[in-house]
């Protein structure tokens, strides 16, 4: 299994991102959703209620982690948007961005 190629604490990596996420992270949590072949507005909109929110995006986080090949546990996903859910979800888009960024280059 894999590790995370952007780190929990890698927030401004992408400054643009960052930003985004500061002020509007249902933005960035429906995006990183829609990239796993969830619906964006939906997932973007469950993102922001309280517990419901932190179990959605942790959801999320697994699948990414699946696609990714990434080591780690659902749990684990909740405590991480719990107590640093901002910087979980810049480091799932990042990750994400990365992805698309290097199959973008092979084409």
């Amino acid at each position: 299994m894999g590790e995370w190629q952007n780190g929990l604490f890698g927030c401004f990596s992408n400054c643009g991102v960052c930003i985004m996420t500061y002020f509007l992270p249902c933005v960035t949590a429906g995006k990183n959703a829609e990239a796993v072949g969830k619906g964006c507005c939906l997932w973007g909109f469950l993102s922001i209620l309280g517990p419901i929110g932190i179990y959605t995006r942790a959801q999320v986080r697994q699948l990414i982690r699946e696609q990714k090949g990434i080591d780690g546990s659902f749990g684990m996903d909740c405590l991480m948007h719990w107590f640093c859910g901002l910087c979980s979800l810049i480091q799932e888009a990042n990750e994400l961005g990365a992805a698309q960024a290097q199959s973008m280059a092979r084409e």
